[in-house]
């Protein structure tokens, strides 16, 4: 046995993602669908997507508790009827509004498309916001809200939206306790009304798509007006902090919550590729240099990770991590020692191949079974692009060279420009 070596399985690199297209049609209400053939099995994602999120509601928490709601109670059923249909169907619901929009998605077998379009449409356009389920439902998330508030990890992204977007604008909003009384089914209903409308909405379907699928979405949504309100430029209030650096004590805990980072490019940008590439080198997987450095060889924390994120109106990267309070200003040093040597360092060829390969996999990834394909897809559309932008990642992965990391790193990562959020104690 001791003679035995071992051998590294051979890599086989990714030489092209091959993406399905969606195909497109419109209801006769001008409604768009987006559908996505593809699986064996008799399963649909169905997902409604509204321009409804957080940068639209003029009330903290309007926008998430709107949707929260859509399934408590409609014209025709009461929550527990809704429910019973939905268990009875097998049909899976999920309910979500992010800071740009909102919406639900359905899981069903395509034998039941019919009822879950009608179900969709008595959720999403017919729903009373009861009094009690919302007063119930309130108190539910107040309880959720002072449970979080107690974790370090919750107090520093909440300030680390704050400071890069500002206390005044959607982004940025921190949510306080009096928030949760201040709601009512009225402002519900005109936030429903002014935002879940047909001319604020998309249908991207996914799986095995049932042959009917066109025919009864037009019959089941196609009447129902446009109606809504003209998107709100929210833009003029976007201002960051001007202090970088903010320590939140909270005393009694043991380790504190790191978050460096700064608002950036989003996927419109032609960089944008180029700096996933640089993301994943810095923090973007588990082989990345702040895991090699911080967790590996210093032992400051169990994990730390970078990300960029896209939002309409911006981006964002960050840097995250929990560790050990007297090992903080340690870690910030270490974190920003890292991204000075990726500004004049050039990135080895084998830590590169190492990079390629991994990012390549999860491309494969992304695309891997219908439901992929669905989320993939609209990651791309909700930002004007089609599958390109796909192949343009691909290709930056496969091209990308030392000298352009560097230069990313200098344009995108000016340590100046970095804000610090500490929470923890002192």
């Amino acid at each position: 046995m001791n003679n035995l070596q071992r051998v590294q399985p051979p890599v086989f690199p990714v030489e092209k993602v091959l993406i399905p297209e969606a195909k497109f049609f419109s209801l006769s209400n001008g409604v768009p669908v987006y559908l996505i053939e593809a699986g064996t099995e008799d399963i649909m994602r169905i997902e409604f997507i509204f321009k409804a999120g957080l940068i639209r509601e003029d009330l903290p928490l309007l926008a998430s508790t709107c949707n929260m709601m859509l399934s408590e109670g409609s014209k025709n059923y009461s929550s527990e009827e809704l429910n019973r249909l939905l268990d009875y169907y097998g049909i899976f619901l999920n309910q979500s509004a992010e800071k740009d929009s909102a919406g639900i998605v359905l899981f069903f077998l395509n034998k039941h498309i019919e009822k879950v379009l009608e179900l969709s449409r008595e959720i999403l356009f017919h729903p009373v916001f009861p009094e009690p389920e919302l007063n119930s439902l309130m108190k539910k998330r107040l309880r959720w809200y002072l449970v979080n508030r107690e974790k370090v990890q919750t107090l520093a992204i909440d300030q680390f939206f704050e400071s890069l977007f500002g206390k005044n604008h959607p982004y940025g909003h921190q949510v306080i306790e009096s928030d949760f009384e201040n709601l009512t089914p009225s402002f519900l209903s005109d936030f429903h009304r002014r935002n879940y409308t047909t001319r604020n909405m998309a249908v991207i379907i996914s799986g095995k798509i049932n042959n009917r699928t066109a025919e009864l979405l037009d019959l089941i949504f196609a009447n129902i007006g446009s109606g809504g309100t003209d998107k709100e430029d929210n833009s003029n209030l976007m201002r960051g902090e001007k202090i970088k650096k903010v320590h939140i004590n909270k005393p009694g805990t043991v380790q504190t919550s790191v978050r460096i980072g700064s608002t950036t490019i989003n996927k419109r940008h032609s960089d944008y590729p180029g700096l996933k590439v640089l993301d994943s080198i810095l923090g973007g997987y588990f082989g990345s240099r702040l895991m090699k450095n911080i967790r590996e060889e210093k032992g400051y924390t169990y994990g730390i990770s970078s990300s960029i994120s896209s939002l309409d109106l911006s981006g964002y990267k960050v840097i995250s991590t929990e560790v050990s309070n007297k090992n903080c200003q340690k870690t910030i040093d270490e974190i920003l020692k890292e991204i000075k040597v990726l500004q004049n360092v050039p990135v080895k060829k084998e830590e590169m191949a190492v990079v390629r390969n991994y990012m390549s996999g999860e491309m494969l990834r992304m695309f891997d079974g219908p439901f992929a394909l669905a989320e993939s897809f609209r990651s791309a559309w909700e930002f004007g692009l089609d599958n390109s932008y796909y192949h343009r990642l691909a290709e930056k992965i496969k091209t990308i060279t030392p000298d352009e990391i560097i230069e990313l790193a200098r344009t995108y990562y000016k340590i100046d420009d970095l804000y610090e959020i500490t929470v923890g104690s002192e």
